[in-house]
């Protein structure tokens, strides 16, 4: 498996694990008093997630850029 292909697979389970984090946050949110934490802990995949989303992002203009310099 490439490295692209591996950065894309872990590019999904973040946004899953992100989409996680958000749902705990909503349920936490219900309670009489929320717990703080529960609203950071959305943070953590979202770092990694927003690193490999502009990495996807930015593959194509990357390719774009070497065949027109290569």
């Amino acid at each position: 498996m490439n490295r692209n292909t591996w950065i894309r697979q872990l590019h999904r389970w973040l946004s899953i694990a992100f989409t996680l984090a958000v749902i705990a946050n909503i349920a936490a949110m219900g309670m009489d008093e929320p717990v703080v934490w529960i609203g950071l802990l959305a943070l953590v995949p979202l770092i990694p997630l927003l690193a490999t989303g502009l990495y996807l992002f930015i593959l194509p203009h990357a390719a774009k850029r070497r065949d027109v310099a290569g």
